[in-house]
């Protein structure tokens, strides 16, 4: 019996598990093999067999040649959309039961042709809005729309005037010019087999009974009233509108903001969201806007998503008449609902049987209940499978192992096993010395049928018997009880301490039951110690007891040392306390410009308390590993954070602790992730200040480079600070390197050797810090050269215009004896010449030879138009027009935007190349915002102004002209 319950165990059979189940697909009418294959594969023992359900019919592919299958997969011969479309299952079956995979729809894809039939022309006024028909053919799946205009390949171009619908194919023309009337063609084009047709044309003429006057917009494409859309979709919502003047379009979300990574596409006639979430559901409103008036759409949008497990169900065996109770729990929007089928069939309540909200329960099991369970989910847009075994056992007692040897000490508990393999669970009984064991105070059975002896003695030795029963059979166990007396120890110290060079002797002595054979083990650090391997400075001495000689101790011989005796009734471990291990990995939890919070967890003692932790850290600029200073301070033994402090800001460290007890200091945890300190105003001045060098008049100012370390922060330089002896206002200049050493300054107007007061300050994107002490520096002696006679000096300037005379041009003279001159009023893409010459109180010298250069191309004259703006919180998103330049005027290469706070002289600028920006508002108050373009020659037109009021928390925008506005759960106001 038991050689017949192994070889079941060795080949045990099971029931059919999917490996690959059928996948949607799209088959393509246009192909050449006719031929569709739909994938099926499981695994189980005995090997399963296959069959498949087409929209929930059983599929004779015996009968039918259309059907052949091979292996699982089902192959379809001359597969047409006619009979083939539909819903397909993979039924596997084995001798253990039956599963059903989940449906997968089989779809075709195909585009029939336009229909032949001439479409009439189509006539409107100049200025009036038109609606051209695509009228698609029968396609399948979806199908891309474009418009040829006059012949290929002319397309129409989509543009704030004119929009193809994606949903409808038509083409939408809000007001038409002179330059739409022509022939125009609706192209479509398959997604899956990318073939393409074309529509008849249809001819779009003027009326000559006059233009059309201005008229206020109305919607004529637009998304459904209600949009239903997977999670994780991209969704694109239309809305155009007819209008003369042409309209714009604006967006709005009716609650809440329109998702920050939702797009504006074609000329916002489209907004694009992708992944779209379920947060991202709500009511959506377009605008259609014009001088005339204004119309509104609006529309939900609500997001569904497929079940998705949370738990499932797992093969499970039961006894015959226990209970069954499986629970599968999966999300869903709308909220899944749940069924049940065995072996591939619906599963119904019965007296026996209770489904309820994804739970089964079975009462009473019985061996017709095996088989194969399957747990759907399922919601309108998709179902779910989990699938398990249901195993019943049914067998006679059997035990393992017969008879069995224990051997016990005396005084301690022992526990006697009775753990049959049985099914249904047997009866229990047992028998001492062929007498029924009563239950007492000290002798006790088990809820899992162990006999439990507490105290034990040796009136307790005897031979025990485990008999267990069913209704298949009976089975015994013997266990033979021997009772020994324990082993004594005799403890040599517990801490031992010796210096290098000396020897020791740790003893681990035992008295034990002389019929018990006793085993030692010695061990170092937790690890067994292999006295071959340490150059014979190790050494049993063996006689009644096991103890450990060590020879010359060298320093690395330091540590935790064990002892452990064993015989077959008892044992016994000692260990001699070593330094503790490391903590565990320390956690920076929140971080300060000086301060790091941290925390560690408890590594092991050693069998020696902890008393103290020691806080560690690194930074790039530190010379390895370094204690720092800690609040509180000390760390002790029974924390488990604590703060570091007095650390520099915007410095990378990373952080370790050591733990120390009695009897030494451990290893370090490991260290933390690298974290920098937050910025801080610099707090060290630069040193070494001094003087020197240079040419005549000039004042050269030097220092020592603050470090890295001690910048506090980005944005790091220098303020250079320096006043003639004896006068009171300080010159102050920035020097932006903070690698620099040196500044010159150079003034005609000082003497050689004049005595300045300087100091050199700190600085960096949080403020100012301290100045260095003020030093006494000399400006440079330098050469003196000739000694001449006070002339007053100046040079004159002449530029005149090729292909001009030079009594033609501009003159411009110099203050003083200056080398340098700045041209304004020049003409933009002209060609000068320029010649200088010198003048004093006798009279003008000659004039130098006359260079040519030519000015850069005017900048644009245009400003920048169509402005709009996103607002979210403290962010404005502004976008416009790119700015075209003319011929005569310099191509753009970006553009400049100024924020100006009213009130306030000062302007922030920020300069980008693209056509969009984000601005933060730094605090309340009403903004200024202009846009201009720039190019080699120069900056072009200011754009209209956007303002920006921002008060009690709410702000809103407005602004003049051509502005445009959108603002997501924000008043508004103009």
């Amino acid at each position: 019996e038991y050689m017949r319950q192994l070889t079941v165990f060795l080949i045990e059979e099971f029931g059919p598990v999917f490996i690959q189940e059928p996948d949607d697909g799209i088959f393509s009418l246009d192909s050449d093999d006719k031929k569709v294959i739909m994938n099926c594969e499981a695994r189980g023992n005995p090997v399963p067999t296959y069959s498949w359900l087409i929209n929930g019919t059983v599929v004779d592919t015996e009968a039918d040649f259309r059907y052949s299958l091979i292996a699982g997969n089902l192959i379809i011969h001359n597969a047409s959309e006619a009979i083939d479309y539909g819903r397909y299952q993979c039924r596997a079956e084995n001798s253990i039961g039956t599963v059903l995979s989940r449906d997968a729809l089989l779809q075709f894809a195909y585009l029939g042709a336009f229909s032949g039939r001439a479409r009439g022309a189509v006539s409107v006024r100049e200025g009036q809005g038109v609606v051209l028909m695509c009228a698609p053919p029968p396609h399948s799946p979806e199908i891309i729309y474009s418009w040829v205009f006059n012949e290929l390949p002319s397309f129409v171009a989509e543009d704030s005037r004119r929009f193809i619908s994606q949903e409808t194919g038509n083409l939408y023309i809000s007001k038409v010019q002179p330059s739409d009337v022509g022939s125009y063609v609706c192209q479509v084009k398959n997604t899956v087999t990318n073939a393409r047709v074309l529509s008849p044309p249809t001819p779009l003429a003027l009326k000559t009974d006059g233009v059309m006057g201005e008229y206020e917009p109305k919607i004529e494409a637009h998304f459904p009233q209600t949009v239903l859309a997977a999670k994780g979709v991209t969704v694109r919502l239309e809305c155009f509108a007819l209008g003369n003047p042409v309209p714009t379009i604006t967006w709005r979300k009716m609650s809440g903001n329109i998702p920050k990574k939702a797009r504006l596409r074609k000329s916002q006639a489209v907004l694009e969201i992708p992944n779209i979430q379920l947060e991202d559901s709500g009511s959506y409103e377009c605008k259609a806007e014009n001088t005339r008036g204004g119309t509104a759409f609006r529309g939900h949008l609500q997001v569904y998503t497929l079940p998705q497990w949370i738990s499932m169900i797992n093969d499970t065996q039961l006894d015959s008449g226990e209970q069954l109770h499986w629970e599968c729990r999966a999300t869903g929007k709308p909220r899944p609902t749940y069924r049940w089928l065995r072996n591939g069939e619906p599963l119904n309540s019965q007296s026996r049987v209770e489904m309820v909200n994804g739970e089964l329960i079975i009462h009473r099991l019985q061996q017709a209940d095996s088989g194969m369970y399957q747990c759907i989910a399922e919601n309108k847009y998709g179902a779910i499978y989990s699938s398990a075994e249901l195993k019943i056992l049914a067998s006679a007692p059997m035990f393992s192992t017969n008879p069995f040897r224990l051997i016990a000490t005396v005084g301690k508990d022992v526990s006697l096993e009775c753990r049959p393999r049985a099914s249904p669970k047997p009866r229990i009984s047992w028998r001492k010395n062929d007498r029924r064991v009563q239950p007492s105070r000290r002798i006790m059975l088990l809820r899992n049928n162990t006999l439990r002896i507490i105290n034990s003695s040796r009136s307790d030795e005897g031979s025990y018997v485990c008999r267990a029963e069913n209704q298949f059979g009976s089975a015994e166990l013997t266990t033979v009880l021997l009772v020994k007396e324990p082993m004594r120890v005799e403890l040599s110290p517990i801490r031992v301490e010796v210096t290098v060079g000396e020897s020791v002797v740790l003893s681990c002595k035992v008295t034990h039951d002389p019929s018990l054979d006793v085993s030692f083990l010695w061990l170092l650090n937790n690890q067994p110690l292999n006295t071959q391997q340490e150059g014979g400075h190790f050494e049993y001495i063996q006689t009644v007891s096991a103890d450990m000689m060590i020879r010359s101790i060298l320093l690395k011989h330091a540590g935790k040392y064990g002892c452990r005796a064993q015989t077959r009734a008892d044992s016994w471990w000692h260990l001699f306390p070593g330094p503790p291990g490391p903590p565990g990995v320390v956690i920076v939890e929140e971080i300060t410009d000086t301060t790091a919070t941290l925390s560690w967890s408890h590594g092991v003692d050693n069998h020696s308390p902890i008393t103290t932790y020691n806080v560690q850290a690194r930074s790039p600029v530190s010379l390895g590993w370094q204690t720092v200073k800690t609040d509180p301070e000390p760390v002790t033994g029974n924390m488990e954070s604590a703060m570091a402090v007095d650390l520099n800001p915007w410095v990378e460290y990373e952080f370790r602790v050591v733990a120390t007890n009695g009897i030494g200091t451990g290893d370090p945890s490991a260290s933390s992730r690298v974290v920098r300190t937050k910025e801080a105003v610099p707090s060290v001045a630069p040193v070494n200040v001094r003087g020197g060098n240079g040419r005549r008049h000039e004042l050269v100012i030097s220092w020592e480079p603050v470090s890295e370390e001690f910048q506090n922060g980005e944005g790091f330089g220098y303020i250079v600070a320096f006043r003639a002896n004896g006068t009171r206002g300080w010159k102050e200049k920035m020097v932006t390197s903070a690698d620099s050493t040196t500044y010159k300054y150079r003034d005609e107007t000082f003497p050689p050797l004049t005595p300045f007061e300087v100091r050199v300050g700190v600085y960096n994107n949080k403020g100012d810090g301290p100045f260095s002490e003020v030093v006494t520096v000399f400006s440079a002696e330098g050469g003196e050269g000739r000694k001449l006679g006070r002339l007053s000096c100046w040079e004159q300037v002449s530029s005149w215009k090729d292909m001009e005379q030079e009594e033609m041009g501009k003159k411009k003279r110099t203050k003083g004896n200056e080398t340098t001159m700045l041209l304004t009023g020049l003409d933009g893409n002209t060609q000068y010449l320029i010649s200088v010459k010198g003048f004093n109180n006798v009279g003008q010298g000659p004039a130098s030879s006359p260079i040519k250069i030519s000015t850069k191309k005017n900048a644009p004259s245009l400003p920048p138009g169509n402005l709009m703006w996103i607002q979210e919180g403290n962010n404005v998103s502004l976008s416009w027009d790119p700015v075209k330049a003319r011929d005569n005027e310099s191509e753009v290469i970006g553009y400049k935007v100024l924020l100006r706070q009213e009130g306030r002289g000062h302007s922030q600028v920020m300069r980008t190349p693209n056509s969009a920006v984000v601005l933060t508002l730094p605090e309340g108050g009403t903004y200024i915002i202009e846009v201009r373009a720039v190019s080699e020659g120069g900056e072009g037109a200011a754009s209209t102004q956007v303002r920006v009021l921002t008060s009690s928390g709410k702000r809103s925008l407005y602004g003049f002209s051509d502005l445009k506005m959108c603002t997501y759960g924000s008043s508004t106001s103009s």
